[in-house]
């Protein structure tokens, strides 16, 4: 059973940092690319970053770029989602995802809130 576990959310002000863990189980994680997703309210679920099995490679949406890294740690099993100069449009449900053998997986989400 493939489980993904979010955490690390909170409420921040503008600038502040967050960073974000997701814990996975139930398939080989060291040979799977990971993603973060996020999905503010009103709008659709979008892509944040993603990395590669091994952590080689990353890509991150415009709106992150200079501002977030993601990271893993295969022996642990987790990715994180490091979040600097955070925005008031950074506020959103956070999600850990992947896909194995065909299907998506992702976490239940964890809430960012980024206010004053």
């Amino acid at each position: 059973q493939v489980q993904l576990v979010e955490s690390g959310g909170g409420l921040v002000q503008p600038g502040g940092s967050l960073r974000l863990s997701c814990t996975a189980s139930g398939f080989t994680f060291s040979s799977k690319s990971m993603s973060w997703y996020r999905q503010a309210p009103g709008k659709e679920r979008e892509l944040v970053a993603r990395i590669t099995s091994a952590g080689g490679s990353t890509n991150y949406a415009n709106s992150v770029k200079g501002r977030f890294t993601i990271s893993r740690d295969n022996a642990k099993n987790t990715v994180y989602l490091q979040m600097n100069s955070l925005k008031p449009e950074d506020t959103a449900v956070y999600y850990c995802y992947v896909q194995w053998r065909g299907i998506d997986y992702w976490g239940k989400g964890t809430l960012v809130t980024v206010s004053s």
